[in-house]
């Protein structure tokens, strides 16, 4: 087997862990964004109790904040930026979804 073809081999088989251990992540990611969605169940009743509205902008914007933060670059600030813009706009539809669900079939 020459250098080259041991080379790629090696490049294949480290390529293979990098790949296991984004699948491990997903996997700790997927049940955090459940959790998360547990806690956004919680917030929507509770705002339903009190009358506010599942739309909370400066709440949004101080969460967007604490994750940029958290970010040790430009580029990965970008990228979390638009991903929790995403989980934030489904967090938003998930709440008014399920407190859709809690309306009664003749009030909605």
């Amino acid at each position: 087997m020459s250098n080259s073809t041991a080379n790629k081999d090696n490049h294949w088989l480290e390529l293979e862990e990098w790949r296991k251990k984004i699948d491990a992540i997903d996997h700790q990611l997927s049940n955090l964004l459940c959790e998360r969605l547990n806690c956004a169940q919680n917030i929507s009743s509770l705002k339903q109790q009190i009358g506010e509205e599942v739309l909370q902008p400066a709440r949004e914007k101080k969460v967007l904040t604490n994750v940029l933060n958290q970010a040790d670059s430009e580029l990965k600030a970008g990228a979390l930026k638009k991903i929790y813009k995403c989980i934030i706009e489904e967090t938003r539809l998930f709440q008014h979804e399920w407190k859709n669900e809690q309306q009664p079939l003749s009030s909605r």
